[in-house]
Protein backbone atom coordinates (compact mmCIF):
# COMPACT_ATOMS: atom_id res chain seq x y z
CA UNK A 1 0.00 0.00 0.00
CA UNK A 2 1.46 3.43 -0.94
CA UNK A 3 2.67 5.64 1.90
CA UNK A 4 0.55 8.67 2.74
CA UNK A 5 0.86 11.37 5.38
CA UNK A 6 -2.38 10.20 6.97
CA UNK A 7 -1.11 6.63 7.14
CA UNK A 8 2.19 7.75 8.62
CA UNK A 9 0.46 9.81 11.29
CA UNK A 10 -1.92 6.97 12.18
CA UNK A 11 0.99 4.54 12.57
CA UNK A 12 2.96 7.06 14.62
CA UNK A 13 -0.02 7.54 16.93
CA UNK A 14 -0.22 3.80 17.54
CA UNK A 15 3.46 3.72 18.50
CA UNK A 16 3.21 6.78 20.74
CA UNK A 17 0.13 5.43 22.51
CA UNK A 18 1.92 2.13 23.12
CA UNK A 19 5.44 3.25 24.07
CA UNK A 20 5.52 7.04 24.44
CA UNK A 21 6.97 9.89 22.41
CA UNK A 22 10.59 9.21 23.34
CA UNK A 23 10.39 5.69 21.95
CA UNK A 24 9.22 6.88 18.53
CA UNK A 25 11.91 6.87 15.85
CA UNK A 26 11.73 7.12 12.10
CA UNK A 27 13.16 3.60 11.86
CA UNK A 28 10.47 2.15 14.16
CA UNK A 29 7.83 4.06 12.27
CA UNK A 30 9.07 2.60 8.99
CA UNK A 31 9.00 -0.89 10.47
CA UNK A 32 5.41 -0.34 11.65
CA UNK A 33 4.51 0.63 8.09
CA UNK A 34 6.62 -2.14 6.54
CA UNK A 35 8.44 0.52 4.52
CA UNK A 36 11.97 1.63 3.80
CA UNK A 37 12.98 4.27 6.40
CA UNK A 38 14.24 6.60 3.68
CA UNK A 39 10.87 6.53 1.94
CA UNK A 40 9.29 8.32 4.92
CA UNK A 41 11.33 11.43 4.18
CA UNK A 42 9.45 11.91 0.92
CA UNK A 43 6.40 12.73 3.08
CA UNK A 44 7.72 14.10 6.40
CA UNK A 45 11.11 15.74 7.05
CA UNK A 46 11.71 14.48 10.61
CA UNK A 47 10.21 13.12 13.82
CA UNK A 48 9.13 16.56 15.02
CA UNK A 49 7.10 17.06 11.86
CA UNK A 50 5.51 13.66 12.38
CA UNK A 51 4.49 14.58 15.92
CA UNK A 52 3.04 17.87 14.76
CA UNK A 53 1.06 16.06 12.10
CA UNK A 54 -0.18 13.48 14.59
CA UNK A 55 -1.26 16.21 17.02
CA UNK A 56 -3.13 18.07 14.28
CA UNK A 57 -4.81 14.83 13.23
CA UNK A 58 -5.96 14.09 16.78
CA UNK A 59 -7.09 17.68 17.30
CA UNK A 60 -9.13 17.66 14.10
CA UNK A 61 -10.96 14.55 15.30
CA UNK A 62 -12.09 16.21 18.53
CA UNK A 63 -15.83 16.00 18.95
CA UNK A 64 -18.17 17.27 21.62
CA UNK A 65 -21.91 16.94 22.05
CA UNK A 66 -23.64 20.07 20.77
CA UNK A 67 -25.96 21.74 23.26
CA UNK A 68 -26.89 24.86 21.35
CA UNK A 69 -29.88 25.65 23.56
CA UNK A 70 -28.16 24.90 26.87
CA UNK A 71 -26.70 27.62 29.11
CA UNK A 72 -23.15 28.54 28.18
CA UNK A 73 -21.97 27.22 31.55
CA UNK A 74 -23.15 23.70 30.75
CA UNK A 75 -21.68 23.89 27.27
CA UNK A 76 -18.31 24.87 28.71
CA UNK A 77 -18.37 22.04 31.26
CA UNK A 78 -19.14 19.53 28.54
CA UNK A 79 -16.49 20.91 26.19
CA UNK A 80 -13.81 20.81 28.89
CA UNK A 81 -14.81 17.30 29.94
CA UNK A 82 -14.65 16.02 26.36
CA UNK A 83 -11.24 17.66 25.89
CA UNK A 84 -10.04 15.91 29.05
CA UNK A 85 -11.38 12.61 27.70
CA UNK A 86 -9.34 13.13 24.53
CA UNK A 87 -6.22 13.87 26.61
CA UNK A 88 -6.66 10.62 28.53
CA UNK A 89 -7.28 8.70 25.31
CA UNK A 90 -3.83 9.73 24.06
CA UNK A 91 -1.98 10.74 27.24
CA UNK A 92 1.57 10.39 25.92
CA UNK A 93 0.91 12.49 22.84
CA UNK A 94 -1.12 15.19 24.58
CA UNK A 95 1.34 15.51 27.47
CA UNK A 96 4.09 16.07 24.90
CA UNK A 97 1.98 18.53 22.92
CA UNK A 98 1.07 20.56 26.00
CA UNK A 99 4.78 21.02 26.80
CA UNK A 100 6.43 21.21 23.37
CA UNK A 101 3.88 22.44 20.85
CA UNK A 102 2.44 25.83 21.82
CA UNK A 103 0.80 26.07 18.39
CA UNK A 104 -1.00 22.72 18.59
CA UNK A 105 -4.35 24.55 18.84
CA UNK A 106 -5.14 26.31 15.59
CA UNK A 107 -7.98 28.73 14.68
CA UNK A 108 -9.89 26.07 12.75
CA UNK A 109 -9.60 23.34 15.40
CA UNK A 110 -13.02 22.07 16.55
CA UNK A 111 -12.11 22.66 20.19
CA UNK A 112 -11.10 26.29 19.65
CA UNK A 113 -14.10 26.94 17.42
CA UNK A 114 -16.48 25.57 20.05
CA UNK A 115 -14.77 27.36 22.94
CA UNK A 116 -14.81 30.80 21.32
CA UNK A 117 -18.49 30.32 20.43
CA UNK A 118 -19.25 29.52 24.08
CA UNK A 119 -17.27 32.51 25.34
CA UNK A 120 -19.14 34.77 22.93
CA UNK A 121 -22.47 33.27 24.02
CA UNK A 122 -21.56 34.07 27.62
CA UNK A 123 -21.58 37.74 26.71
CA UNK A 124 -17.87 38.49 26.47
CA UNK A 125 -17.35 41.49 24.16
CA UNK A 126 -16.13 40.43 20.73
CA UNK A 127 -12.68 42.09 21.02
CA UNK A 128 -12.03 40.08 24.21
CA UNK A 129 -13.29 36.66 23.07
CA UNK A 130 -9.93 35.30 21.89
CA UNK A 131 -8.09 36.61 24.92
CA UNK A 132 -10.62 35.11 27.32
CA UNK A 133 -10.66 31.79 25.48
CA UNK A 134 -6.85 31.70 25.51
CA UNK A 135 -6.79 32.13 29.28
CA UNK A 136 -9.32 29.33 29.70
CA UNK A 137 -7.22 27.06 27.47
CA UNK A 138 -4.08 27.90 29.46
CA UNK A 139 -5.73 26.93 32.74
CA UNK A 140 -7.31 23.73 31.41
CA UNK A 141 -4.11 22.59 29.70
CA UNK A 142 -2.05 23.37 32.77
CA UNK A 143 -4.34 21.24 34.93
CA UNK A 144 -4.41 18.40 32.40
CA UNK A 145 -0.62 18.44 32.01
CA UNK A 146 -0.22 18.17 35.78
CA UNK A 147 -2.82 15.42 35.87
CA UNK A 148 -1.17 13.41 33.10
CA UNK A 149 2.33 13.59 34.59
CA UNK A 150 1.14 12.82 38.11
CA UNK A 151 2.00 16.19 39.63
CA UNK A 152 -1.60 17.11 40.41
CA UNK A 153 -2.22 14.00 42.47
CA UNK A 154 1.10 14.41 44.27
CA UNK A 155 0.39 18.04 45.16
CA UNK A 156 -3.15 17.23 46.29
CA UNK A 157 -1.75 14.53 48.59
CA UNK A 158 0.54 16.95 50.42
CA UNK A 159 -0.48 17.40 54.02
CA UNK A 160 -1.23 20.94 55.19
CA UNK A 161 0.76 22.38 58.13
CA UNK A 162 -0.26 20.75 61.38
CA UNK A 163 -1.68 17.68 59.72
CA UNK A 164 1.08 15.44 61.06
CA UNK A 165 0.16 16.26 64.64
CA UNK A 166 -3.50 15.64 63.91
CA UNK A 167 -2.64 12.33 62.26
CA UNK A 168 -0.99 11.10 65.46
CA UNK A 169 -4.37 11.36 67.15
CA UNK A 170 -6.22 9.43 64.46
CA UNK A 171 -7.83 6.14 65.41
CA UNK A 172 -6.90 2.80 63.89
CA UNK A 173 -10.20 2.85 62.01
CA UNK A 174 -9.29 6.18 60.46
CA UNK A 175 -5.91 4.82 59.44
CA UNK A 176 -7.53 1.81 57.77
CA UNK A 177 -9.93 4.10 55.92
CA UNK A 178 -7.02 6.24 54.75
CA UNK A 179 -5.24 3.15 53.47
CA UNK A 180 -8.28 2.20 51.42
CA UNK A 181 -8.41 5.55 49.65
CA UNK A 182 -6.81 5.61 46.21
CA UNK A 183 -5.86 9.27 46.47
CA UNK A 184 -7.43 12.56 45.42
CA UNK A 185 -10.50 12.34 43.21
CA UNK A 186 -9.20 13.73 39.92
CA UNK A 187 -12.66 13.92 38.38
CA UNK A 188 -13.83 16.08 41.28
CA UNK A 189 -10.72 18.25 41.05
CA UNK A 190 -11.23 18.86 37.35
CA UNK A 191 -14.88 19.79 37.88
CA UNK A 192 -13.74 22.19 40.59
CA UNK A 193 -11.35 23.87 38.18
CA UNK A 194 -14.01 24.33 35.50
CA UNK A 195 -16.58 25.56 38.02
CA UNK A 196 -14.03 28.07 39.31
CA UNK A 197 -13.38 29.33 35.78
CA UNK A 198 -17.11 29.66 35.14
CA UNK A 199 -17.72 31.46 38.43
CA UNK A 200 -14.88 33.86 37.70
CA UNK A 201 -16.20 34.64 34.23
CA UNK A 202 -19.72 35.11 35.58
CA UNK A 203 -18.41 37.56 38.18
CA UNK A 204 -16.40 39.51 35.62
CA UNK A 205 -19.36 39.79 33.28
CA UNK A 206 -21.68 40.84 36.10
CA UNK A 207 -19.21 43.54 37.19
CA UNK A 208 -19.00 44.81 33.64
CA UNK A 209 -22.76 45.32 33.49
CA UNK A 210 -22.86 47.58 36.52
Amino acid sequence: MPLTEAGIYAAALRLVDADGVEALTMRKLAAELDANPMSLYHHVPNKEAVLRGVTRMVGSQFRTVTLENAPWQERMRLLATDFRTLAHRHPELLAYSFSHQPDFIQPDDPFWTALTAIVAAAGVPHPEVSETAALIVAVVIGVLAAELNGSLQQWASLEPPGAAADADEATDADADADADRSGPDRDHMFRLVIDTLITGLEGRLAAGRR
